[in-house]
């Protein structure tokens, strides 16, 4: 089933189509500039046709991260490696990933000054989980044009949901500081809970330890884990593979509710379980009556090549316009 654009999300496309239009060289006129570009990696796990509808004037550019099925290199976005790594996944055949160069980064904020750009916002998936914000911290100090480089802390749509609410304060007119304190505060209003069936990949690339890789397999634990302080954590250990989707559905469901009434906003990520996705979604829609359907798409390769098959990932956060309207005018709906 493809990826759905829920309707949770039009309030982006509705924002920007009121916004002014993005720079062109030589245009003259504060007002018709949009000053600063924004620049992200695919762990942000951003909606194809979003990326599509924006990169092509340079406001957003998406930095493929690069991922190694044996020894082949594949760029995500670049290449269809969606099922390459789910058959390599499945074969126990290597799968693993890297940051993307300097030079990618360097590339990047050069293409957005020669667009007219003043500035450029860099957010990038947790350091704690990758060294793509160091690369483009290095890239930035080769390069004129201004460039604030912000470590999400998370992944996922979570780190997308800022880089959203970034391209969207960037599109109003705000400068390099007020689109990355924007960004930031979207950021601390995230949350990321995942399961995953196995916690093999995760030991493989570093981001568990050998002995709660081994736990899990020996007592065939399953734990519900999440995203905390930039790190993955665990949460609850649960006994079966069924009830660790049901008590990840019992976070989630309770940390939205939680949240105020009309900003929740969710994202459902799963690999090679597409089914299972639509029925977590469909039954947080029924407990959530209140909140929009949650957006359903595929993990980005880069975050699959360490979780593995059959994950399951909710992403809560909030709707950004209310929320920062009363701190940068401009934002109010």
């Amino acid at each position: 089933m493809p990826d759905r654009d829920a309707a949770a999300w039009l309030w982006l496309r509705e924002r920007l189509a009121a916004l002014r239009p993005a720079p062109r060289h030589g245009t003259a006129g504060p007002s018709a500039i949009v000053r600063t570009a924004v620049v992200t990696d695919s762990a942000a796990a951003l909606p194809a046709d979003w990326i599509t509808a924006l990169s092509g004037d340079g406001r957003l550019t998406v930095i493929p991260m690069p991922v190694m099925v044996g020894e082949e290199i594949y760029g995500e976005g670049e290449d269809d490696i969606t099922e390459t790594i789910s058959l390599a996944l499945a074969t126990g055949r290597s799968v693993k990933t890297s940051r993307p160069s300097p030079g990618q980064f360097e590339q990047a904020f050069l293409a957005a000054e020669r667009r007219g750009y003043e500035a450029v916002v860099s957010i990038h998936i947790s350091g704690g989980l990758s060294g793509t914000a160091d690369a483009a911290r290095l890239a930035a100090g080769r390069v004129a044009i201004p460039v604030e480089v912000l470590d999400s802390g998370t992944v996922g749509m979570a780190q997308g949901m800022g880089v959203q609410a970034a391209v969207v304060a960037a599109a109003d007119g705000q400068d390099a500081a007020a689109v990355r304190a924007v960004a930031e505060e979207h950021l601390s209003r995230t949350r990321v809970y995942f399961y995953v069936p196995s916690l093999e990949q995760l030991r493989r690339g570093g981001r568990i330890g050998a002995a709660a890789s081994l736990l899990g397999t020996m007592f065939a634990i399953k734990p519900i884990l999440a995203v905390d302080g930039g790190k993955i954590i665990p949460l609850e250990k649960v006994r079966s593979a069924a009830k660790a989707v049901a008590r990840l559905e019992e976070i989630a469901a309770a940390d939205a509710a939680s949240r105020p009434d009309g900003q929740v906003r969710l994202a459902v990520h799963h690999f090679g379980n597409s089914a299972e996705a639509e029925q977590l979604a469909a039954r947080l829609a029924a407990e959530l009556p209140n909140c929009p359907p949650a957006q359903i798409s595929s993990l980005p390769a880069v975050l699959a090549a360490h979780a593995g098959l059959g994950v399951l990932a909710v992403i809560v956060g909030e709707s950004g316009p209310p929320a920062v309207a009363a701190e940068l005018p401009g934002l109010s709906t």
